[in-house]
């Protein structure tokens, strides 16, 4: 069987996956199946360990993982990404070389392009895993159980990033700050604490945060962390004081900050704001996996250089946390991949005008190909 890409991602694009990943993954998985034993290019003196078989296999956090071990020693290189997409749904269509719908460029387009690279190239030493995880979207609990044995050497993590590599992503880290304050008449104001005040002037108070000498040092790479409030909720009737208010706020992160760290320091800070007669709490959303944190590799290191003369595209900071976090903390990690977050025209991930480019899926796929068969010949 050869395997086509762009026929495969019209097939994915059409398989529902925003709600429950079952049947995109029995798709990946019928098509790593079906493609085991594909025809490959092969060294006229190469022998039968490589061009191994594909190891398929599902593990108990639902991710996908294919594995070809040439049987010799070499570097392990994973390639990573999903197969969860999120709303609003897009009707799939194809408009010549630009094919449209829900999870096109986030990430399907992205792993169109891996399996091509990962069924085609030729493992000659060393180890290639395919780890596709179920809910990146959500709370990556299958890239927090991945384990790999042997740890990686390199890590791809297919994202749309324009054919640009990737080398850096901030973190998000997300918080509640829940204010007390105590409950009276609306026409005796002064006999109560009012929550929703006190949780004005705390909203201002995130403005300068930033400005803490122990703040961590903006990135060469990144740039400065952010802040930003997103939503806000308190009072329960309108002739009340309200004795509570609480209001979310997003953190992008940059290296060495911990969603802890953030945690404990965003606390001081508005508690130093703070009324004398309000109480203010600052808790992290609960969460059965680690926070995606921000991540740099170095632009010298082989796999950046590598996939940047492969794909001829610019090395750069993506705009999204992603689970590549999750990797680079064990191997150098790049984010790469078909399609944009967004273009000229407004938003394309995870919104009604997400589409790819067939031309970039193939160049995605090639580059990727090209990387690895520098790594593992």
């Amino acid at each position: 069987m050869t395997f086509d890409p762009i026929d495969f991602l019209e097939d994915a694009v059409q398989t529902p996956s925003h709600e429950d990943a079952t049947e995109m993954r029995e798709l990946l998985v019928e098509t790593l199946e079906s493609a085991d034993g594909a025809d490959r290019d092969s060294c006229p003196d190469s022998g039968s360990d490589q061009d191994p078989d594909v190891r398929v296999s599902v593990d108990d956090a639902g991710n996908t993982l294919a594995v070809r071990d040439a049987g010799r020693d070499g570097p392990h290189v994973v390639l990573n990404t999903h197969i969860d997409t999120v709303p609003p749904h897009v009707e799939f269509s194809r408009d010549g070389e630009v094919i449209r719908g829900r999870g096109s460029c986030d990430a399907k387009g992205p792993l169109a392009a891996m399996l091509a690279a990962f069924l085609g190239v030729e493992v000659e030493r060393g180890r290639l895993t395919l780890a596709v995880t179920p809910d990146e979207e959500t709370d990556s609990t299958g890239a927090a159980a991945l384990d790999f044995d042997p740890e990686p050497d390199a890590v791809i993590v297919g994202e749309p990033t324009e054919l640009d590599v990737c080398n850096a992503a901030k973190g998000r880290f997300q918080a509640t700050v829940t204010v007390r304050g105590a409950n009276a008449h609306a026409a005796e104001p002064e006999s109560g604490v009012n929550a929703v005040r006190a949780a004005g002037g705390l909203l201002s108070a995130l403005d300068s945060f930033d400005d803490r000498e122990d703040r961590p040092d903006a990135s060469d790479a990144l740039g400065d962390s952010t802040l930003t409030p997103t939503t806000i909720e308190g009072g329960t009737a309108t002739n009340q004081v309200p004795a509570e208010c609480s209001f979310v706020v997003d953190r992008r992160s940059v290296p060495p900050e911990t969603a802890e760290g953030f945690r404990d320091a965003l606390a001081d800070h508005l508690r130093a704001h703070a009324p004398a007669d309000v109480s203010v709490e600052v808790t992290l959303a609960e969460r059965d996996t680690p926070f995606l944190a921000a991540f740099e590799t170095p632009t010298d290191a082989e796999l950046v250089r590598t996939l940047r003369e492969s794909s001829g595209g610019t090395v750069r900071p993506f705009g999204a946390a992603t689970e590549a976090s999750y990797f680079a903390s064990l191997a150098p990690t790049v984010v790469f991949g078909p399609g944009a977050l967004a273009d000229d025209e407004g938003a394309v991930a995870h919104a009604p005008r997400e589409y790819v480019r067939v031309a970039d899926v193939e160049r995605a796929g090639e580059a990727i190909e090209a990387t690895l068969a520098t790594l593992l010949s």
